[in-house]
């Protein structure tokens, strides 16, 4: 073999999968208190999101057989090379603990020793059973949602993290907005937001993301039992459950934007001119109602001439909107009168609008340097401090789905919709009070 010539094995053995630079978050965890919470303190502490619904952990009262197990994928390695939480990488390798997934049903099992712990993805779970009666494991096919969804089919479609749920219009969906929850579990109550705008007639599809992102905050409930199994687990960014990227390397939690093609072609409607991206964020206070559509701070740019007509007087600027553009605020106007537009134009060339009653637009340029502050201190949380409004071009917002929509013939309008938590526990209710009236109604009460 000539010198620095490799091996057939050695040609065939697949790289370790990198995490993106952007997507990096460094921290430590001190270990006299390794139940502090280093990051996603914004999402518990503060903002008090709803998570006990995400996961359950079981401890099995029997292991796994040789044949359950080989039947499973070993993500162990994987999750050693790509967590960001070296505290829980050590305690793993130190206990020794296997980690494999149930990909068909996507549960995870943590092997230590004569114990066997199983994590359920009890949100997908319920969601699943919710539509189609039981948890599939494979493609559905579509079905039609009856009262769950009126005129709606849905289908389950299977992937290695998790799958997707795909909703449309049986009929009469053309030239509605395509809704797109792309975070699923992670962004609570994202689901209730796109079945109220397909429910009301906003909408005529959505795709939601039913996988984790790998990044999941666990409960203090769910932290207690596996201490209590001795797997003391440190709660800050859970990646060492569900994977945060894929065998490839790719982050799981970008898979839906990624994949913005395939999934209009699985819907197998006609191409969408508007698509709504809806996230969850924690605001700048328990009460905030402020909704910020984003436009992106990542490349692809946006430039004026495609949002619509700016007249700049002094240093503000008021913008009329393109019918794609005020078609898309109108739509989010119903979720809350407190609407913001953020967006850039170039690299470091950014803008805040507040958009007024009649849907036109007051904004400034703002300054990256002074402008801009974190919400918590060592979480990259943007926020602009004179305005009380969040800040989302810092983020990249949704770069890969523009990305894939500019590959369209039609290159759709992506609007990066983020719904402070309040915003979205109301819109839960009002989709309760929908199903209510509808069931009254069809009752003849």
């Amino acid at each position: 073999m000539l010198p620095g010539q490799r091996t057939f094995l050695e040609m065939n053995v697949p790289p370790k999968p990198q995490i993106p630079p952007l997507f990096l978050s460094r921290f430590t965890v001190d270990d006299s208190a390794p139940f502090q919470r280093h990051l996603n303190r914004l999402e518990v502490e503060i903002g008090q999101e709803d998570y006990r619904h995400l996961k359950r952990v079981e401890l099995l009262e029997q292991p796994l057989t040789e044949a359950e197990a080989a039947a499973m994928l070993d993500i162990t390695e994987r999750l050693l090379a790509t967590t960001q939480n070296n505290y829980n990488r050590n305690l793993l390798m130190s206990l020794g603990i296997r980690v494999l997934l149930d990909e068909a049903s996507y549960r995870v099992y943590y092997l230590c020793g004569d114990r066997t712990i199983r994590f359920v993805p009890l949100w997908r779970e319920k969601v699943l059973k919710k539509f189609f009666g039981v948890v599939p494991l494979a493609d559905s096919g579509w079905r039609p949602c009856r009262s769950l969804l009126p005129d709606f089919e849905a289908r389950f479609l299977p992937d290695a993290a998790g799958g997707a749920l795909l909703l449309r219009r049986i009929s009469g969906g053309e030239g509605l907005p395509l809704l797109t929850a792309t975070h699923g579990p992670y962004d609570p109550h994202t689901l209730e937001v796109a079945l109220y705008f397909l429910r009301t007639g906003k909408g005529g599809a959505a795709t939601v993301n039913l996988g984790f992102a790998g990044r999941e905050p666990l409960t203090d409930a769910n932290l207690r039992q596996l201490q209590s199994w001795g797997v003391p687990l440190n709660p800050s960014n859970i990646d060492v459950i569900y994977p945060y990227v894929d065998e490839h390397g790719h982050p799981n939690s970008y898979k839906m934007e990624s994949g913005l093609r395939q999934f209009i072609r699985q819907l197998g409607i006609a191409e969408p001119q508007l698509i709504l991206d809806i996230h969850g964020c924690v605001g700048t206070c328990p009460e905030d109602r402020k909704v910020v559509v984003g436009l992106g701070g990542l490349p692809p740019f946006c430039s004026f001439a495609e949002l619509g007509r700016v007249e700049q007087r002094g240093d503000i600027l008021h913008l009329f909107p393109a019918t794609p553009l005020e078609r898309g605020l109108h739509l989010v106007r119903e979720l809350s009168e407190e609407v913001f537009l953020q967006f850039c134009t170039a690299s470091g060339c950014c803008y805040h609008f507040a958009v007024l009653g009649g849907l036109q637009a007051l904004g400034r340029r703002i300054d990256l340097r002074k402008d801009i502050a974190s919400l918590l201190k060592g979480e990259e949380r943007t926020y602009l401090p004179a305005d009380m409004v969040r800040w989302l071009p810092g983020a990249g917002a949704n770069a890969l789905q523009r990305i894939e929509a500019r590959k369209l013939p039609g290159a759709p309008l992506c609007l990066h919709v983020e719904i402070p938590t309040a915003v979205r526990r109301k819109m839960v209710v009002r989709l309760q009070e929908l199903a209510i009236t509808d069931s009254l109604s069809s009752s003849g009460l």
